[in-house]
């Protein structure tokens, strides 16, 4: 049996995408045969994809993978042929804390990604697929939901009656929107579009602020919100950060979770960090676990993704453009 897989040969660059076509390996032991039917673009496999960070000659690329069990190993008892599974960014940090032994293993960076017909997995690195998603919808959630999920409930053990705000409409940022609203909080957005902020408010969102007509918008949001929100979810990093302070309440929760807009160093005003009294984390995605609660509060809420676009197994390079658009408002999908 054949399998087709996306892979990267150096420097990397959307040029640099190839199409292989590699024989299908049977699981022994522990091992099970995934055939993947759906992959999600994130910031970190952009950043894979077009060289930013290098990787081995031919890595298969994409963080996020949907699918089905298609054969098992004689040891495997977790699962069995046809169930509907999720991937692991982090293959190794299964619960617990993240340690640097946990975080080492980056599934589409320094092991293989998940833009392949079949690839091989222990029955450990998976987790059940949410039973109302197709595999689509639940390709999205591996690294961007997992992420808002761990921001929000885990780091910031978010509470009915807070409030939050998210920056931007990309993945990490509506899904941020999603599990809040689901958990009963206030949501306060920023957004450079008017028809994104009209699409916003319809969804439940607050208000939204203009980040391009209000540099200091992190100001208004708290005016708007009554004298801040009770946490932020900066995905701008240098870009976003002394904003993001600005909006918080005192004693405040600002969760970083990303880089974008080329934000990967800047500068804070540390008074205000201070004076405000404000907690603030990092946050990488999450481990095995957390996933395993994010599909159980998905399926509780019947909380759908909202994907953008969807684009076919050999349109990577035009999903990514897409990507650097900003056109999207939620995530983008390559099917396999």
């Amino acid at each position: 049996m054949k399998s087709k897989a996306i892979r990267l040969t150096r420097p990397g660059g959307f040029e640099n995408i190839q199409i292989t076509t590699d024989e299908v390996e049977q699981p022994i032991g522990n091992q099970v045969l995934v055939r993947w039917r759906a992959s999600s673009l994130n910031y970190h496999d952009y950043l894979v994809v077009n060289g930013a960070i290098p990787v081995e000659d031919g890595r298969i690329p994409m963080s996020d993978g949907a699918g089905e069990i298609a054969a098992v190993g004689e040891d495997v008892t977790k699962w069995k042929v046809g169930d509907k599974v999720l991937s692991l960014f982090y293959r190794d940090w299964l619960e617990g804390n993240p340690t640097p032994t946990k975080t080492a293993l980056i599934s589409g960076e320094n092991s293989e990604g998940f833009l392949t017909e079949y690839g091989l997995e222990t029955e450990e690195t998976l987790t059940k697929m949410p039973e109302h998603l197709s595999f689509t919808e639940a390709a999205t959630l591996p690294c961007a939901a997992l992420t808002a999920w761990n921001a929000l409930m885990v780091k910031g053990n978010l509470q009915s009656g807070e409030s939050v705000l998210i920056e931007g409409t990309g993945g990490l940022s509506i899904f941020s929107m999603q599990i809040a609203l689901a958990a009963g909080a206030k949501v306060y957005a920023t957004s450079s579009s008017i028809e994104k902020a009209e699409r916003l408010k319809s969804l439940g969102v607050e208000a939204v602020v203009n980040y391009k007509t209000e540099p200091k918008w992190g100001r208004k949001i708290h005016e708007l919100s009554n004298g801040g929100v009770d946490h932020v979810i900066d995905v701008g990093g240098g870009t976003t950060m002394n904003n993001s302070i600005d909006a918080a309440k005192m004693g405040g929760h600002v969760c970083s979770i990303g880089i974008l807009g080329n934000g990967r160093t800047g500068e804070i005003t540390f008074s205000k960090f201070f004076f405000k009294h404000l907690k603030m984390s990092g946050i990488a995605v999450g481990s095995r676990e957390m996933q395993k609660d994010l599909v159980a509060f998905l399926e509780e809420h019947k909380i759908k993704p909202m994907v953008s676009k969807v684009f076919a197994f050999d349109e990577l390079a035009e999903a990514f453009r897409y990507q650097e658009s900003g056109q999207h408002f939620g995530k983008i999908v390559v099917e396999i």
